[in-house]
């Protein structure tokens, strides 16, 4: 039986908007949006893969916050496993650095304005509730 290989992607949250990243590359994703992220190397923890992933993908300071309960396959032998994440104090705004043309801050209404790869929409989903739950939080705090 072939390893699996887990590909992190990131649930980027910030002031109760998802981060969406269009792909534009390779030829067959281009123009779908993803959570941003790539593959944890040998001997990299996940959360340090996330890091890693956004700081050469977008160029942020981030850090893992919680796993989105759930595993997605991919192609084999891939399997995607996402983690809300959070800039850090200071970290520059994401910019697409690599393998994207395109970002946008979503609201949890703005969500499905956009087409999401089949993968990673269960993930979205899960990280909906997640959204509102912070959206609801903040507003108590209003």
């Amino acid at each position: 039986m072939t390893e699996r290989i887990v590909v992190v992607g990131a649930a980027l949250l910030d002031g109760g908007r998802l981060l969406a990243a269009r792909r534009s590359a390779p030829p067959e994703l281009a123009g779908r949006w993803e959570l941003p992220g790539g593959k944890v190397e040998p001997g990299e923890t996940p959360e340090a893969a996330l890091v890693r992933e956004l700081r050469e993908e977008l160029g942020v300071e981030a850090e893992a916050v919680e796993r989105v309960p759930g595993r997605w396959p991919l192609r084999p032998p891939y399997v995607l496993y996402v983690w809300t994440a959070r800039l850090r104090a200071g970290s520059s705004a994401p910019k697409p650095l690599q393998d994207h043309d395109e970002l946008r801050w979503l609201t949890p209404a703005e969500i499905w304005d956009v087409d999401w790869l089949e993968q990673d929409v269960p993930a979205v989903r899960e990280t909906l509730a997640r959204l509102d739950a912070e959206a609801d939080a903040g507003a108590d705090t209003i």
